[in-house]
Parts: C-alpha cells; sequence; structure tokens
C-alpha cells in the first residue's frame, strides 16, 4: 500500500503520467412497464419491476493530476479484453509518453503475460517494466 502511496505523491511529468485503472461490471436493466409521465400534481410513476438486458464491463482510466479520463464499455472482462484496453492506452491516448505508470487492483484478468502474449508484435512489448502486482511501469 505504501508502493502506492508513494506513487500517488510523486510529482507530475507529463513524459511519465501516473494513470489509475479500474473495471466493473454492470447490469444492463430496462423497464417492465413503461413509466407514466408527470402530471400537474403527481410525480412520475414508474414500476420497480426490470427486465434484464445482459450486461457488460467499464474499463475506466484517470490521470489524476492531469484531470483526463476515460470510460470504455465491453461486452466482456476477460484477460483479452484488459489487454485490448491497456493497448489502447498505450498506442491511443499515450503514444508519446516514455513510460506510463499504470495503478490497478490485482484482479485474475490483469497479467502481465496476458500484455505480452496479447501484443507480441505490438511497437510497446520490449522494454516494458513491471513494478509490483498493484502497480506497473511500461514503456
Amino acid at each position: 500500500m505504501e508502493d502506492v502511496l508513494e506513487t500517488y505523491a510523486l510529482p507530475y511529468d507529463p513524459e511519465i503520467p501516473l494513470i489509475c485503472m479500474d473495471e466493473q461490471p454492470i447490469q444492463r436493466l430496462d423497464h417492465s412497464r413503461p413509466p407514466e409521465p408527470m402530471k400537474a400534481g403527481q410525480v412520475l410513476r414508474e414500476d420497480y419491476e426490470y427486465v434484464r438486458k445482459g450486461s457488460c464491463s467499464l474499463f475506466l482510466f484517470t490521470e489524476p493530476h492531469a484531470g483526463w479520463r476515460h470510460v470504455q464499455a465491453s461486452e466482456r472482462r476477460t484477460k483479452s479484453d484488459w489487454a485490448l484496453q491497456i493497448q489502447e492506452l498505450l498506442e491511443v491516448h499515450y503514444p508519446e509518453a516514455k513510460r506510463i505508470r499504470l495503478v490497478m487492483d490485482n484482479l485474475n484478468t490483469h497479467t502481465c503475460m496476458k500484455l505480452l502474449h496479447q501484443n507480441r508484435h505490438g511497437p510497446w512489448r520490449s522494454g516494458s517494466r513491471f513494478i509490483t502486482p498493484l502497480s506497473m511501469e511500461v514503456g
């Protein structure tokens, strides 16, 4: 935990940004009956019964020192989905960064080997350096 707090306390460096990542499974719901619109003197009437419309996973990336955030929805939450999100982070959002400090939890889908396997021909494979299970530097 102290390592993560020390990482947050580092001064801002645009060439080595600090990125925080988390993901959340979300249940997609719909109304079982359409809500009744409001009328004069009456509040919106809405049934608590719902219909399940599947699920998805939200990936959130934020750079707290720069005020930047990015959210992406995915149908699943697999190791490959996570690796593709990291690839997009590096190649689309931070292509000019020398390195990225990535702080995340140690969920079973967040594996360094999946990054290397998924992107074995990617431009950022060589020189990747991983510090701890909770945070990593890429680049």
